[in-house]
């Protein structure tokens, strides 16, 4: 790493790039199984996954760049290889494995919820092991775009189903049998 004056120490710096760059493979990895199951969805459910999917390999492209160029602002240099992203990623890359439409939400899910974590826990770093309180908010604004996905994905699969007079399934009244 080449020395810079920005009031962090080689060390400190060299400790937020590799928690960036675990964040970064994270992200490849998820937007290469986003991108797959986007090509790959079928169903009824396909046109509204199809399209909300691009949404979101649009925006992991977009912050995959911006996690990049954080690394080369603080001197270092970002994963760039496959060998890289699996070697540093958290997330499984689940490959030879193709599930319905409703796995494919579950597994975004649950790989978003995985990243959510370590963020949390790569903030808390940042900040008070490194006191780089720039990419603590970096990664907090980042965090917040994932949580608002997961949302999205689990409001997908976990909804009540509205009937046409606008009441929720589970407001519907189930007769009691008579004996």
């Amino acid at each position: 790493m080449r020395p810079l004056n920005i009031g962090l120490s080689q060390e400190q710096r060299q400790g937020v790039i590799d928690l960036l760059n675990r964040d970064l493979s994270d992200a490849y990895l998820l937007l290469i199984k986003t991108k797959k199951y986007h090509w790959d969805v079928v169903g009824p459910q396909f046109r509204s996954l199809h399209q909300m999917w691009e949404e979101h390999y649009n925006a992991l492209t977009v912050n995959i760049d911006a996690m990049a160029e954080r690394v080369r602002t603080l001197g270092g240099y970002p994963i760039g290889t496959a060998e890289g992203f699996l070697k540093y990623a958290t997330i499984k890359e689940d490959a030879g494995s193709l599930p319905n439409a409703e796995g494919m939400v579950e597994n975004l899910v649950a790989d978003h919820e995985l990243v959510i974590r370590n963020m949390r826990d790569h903030i808390d770093r940042c900040g008070e092991d490194f006191h780089d309180q720039g990419t603590a908010d970096f990664l907090t604004g980042l965090m917040e775009q994932h949580e608002q996905i997961a949302w999205m994905l689990r409001s997908f699969i976990e909804g009540e189903q509205i009937k046409p007079d606008g009441k929720l399934s589970s407001d519907l009244k189930v007769p009691v049998e008579m004996k």
